[in-house]
């Protein structure tokens, strides 16, 4: 561990620990009587960023790579199946730690977003499909890009232009993304608040004269190159400045 990362570490807890009492409804339950845990709230979320932070994505090897660097931080580490657990009932804890980190850095405040989406393949044998506890959400859909249809879901991604997310929603495989994008804002009024001419860019299904009504409604300012027999989409000077700014050339 670096001085650098163990300074990271120790503001993630401290962090952490005073969103805990500040509001101690957001640790999972657990009785009032009883053993306490070794390993605190603070300190669990604190060794689940690192671990994303370093890239390991075994939770086996990152315990044993704790174990070995991180006793200087941390007293006590539990083994991986009471890690696993541990993260399983903390999951709205990490979700809430993660926003909060997120809208303290510069990068929230970014008046240019990008959105997209991406499917995300569960099954291809018609055994599956009919077999997997995922039947229920998960449907048919077409992926254009690689030209071929797939069963899944669909991962709906609305970011910073360094990649800092800002909403994100998992939908059947062939949800529309307009209806995705819209909900997503429904969902989180407080996203655009604050935020007046936010600009938005987005691919060629992101279209419709009612779709982009919306937006206009929502202040936000939707760049997206033309589709096929559309006249060409000249943006003001602002919003060509920032489709200038996310790396692209043109716009058709």
């Amino acid at each position: 561990m670096t001085p650098d990362l163990d300074s990271l570490a120790t503001a993630l807890y401290v962090k952490t620990d005073d969103l805990l009492k500040d509001s101690p409804h957001l640790a999972p339950w657990r009785p009032e009587i009883g053993i306490a845990p070794r390993l605190s709230d603070a300190e669990l979320v604190t060794l689940a960023v690192m671990q994303a932070l370093l890239g390991f994505t075994s939770e086996r090897r990152w315990v044993r790579h704790a174990r070995t660097h991180l006793r200087h931080l941390f007293p006590y580490l539990p083994g991986q199946s009471g890690y696993n657990r541990r993260l399983r009932k903390a999951a709205d804890l990490i979700a809430r730690v993660n926003r909060l980190l997120a809208t303290d850095t510069s990068l929230w405040t970014d008046t240019v977003w990008v959105v997209d989406s991406t499917p995300v393949e569960c099954g291809r044998s018609r055994e599956t499909v009919k077999r997997s506890d995922l039947a229920s959400w998960a449907e048919y859909g077409y992926c254009t890009s690689h030209s071929r249809f797939l069963w899944g879901l669909r991962l709906h991604l609305v970011c910073t232009l360094h990649g800092l997310p800002i909403a994100f929603a998992l939908t059947g495989a062939k949800a529309d993304e307009r209806e995705t994008l819209l909900g997503m804002f429904d969902t989180g009024p407080g996203l655009l608040t604050g935020r007046p001419g936010q600009t938005l860019i987005g691919d060629r299904n992101y279209f419709g004269a009612a779709f982009e009504q919306e937006l206009r409604e929502r202040d936000v300012r939707l760049l997206r190159p033309a589709r096929k027999g559309e006249p060409q989409r000249l943006p003001d000077s602002h919003t060509a400045a920032a489709y200038t700014n996310a790396g692209f050339v043109r716009i058709a």
